[in-house]
């Protein structure tokens, strides 16, 4: 759990530099392009069980 909250706050941090520097994030934008990441994510643990 400990590692879960330190990667929310570290993305959290780094959102709000690429803010503060007016960079476009590094991420998807919409509930779908987070949904999509997550979907490789569950594809790539899932295939490493077969």
């Amino acid at each position: 759990m400990k590692i879960i909250i330190l990667s929310v706050l570290a993305g959290m941090i780094l959102g709000a530099i690429f803010k503060k520097l007016r960079l476009p994030l590094p991420a998807p934008a919409t509930l779908s392009g987070v949904l999509g990441v997550l979907g490789v994510l569950l594809g790539s643990m899932l295939a490493g069980l077969f």
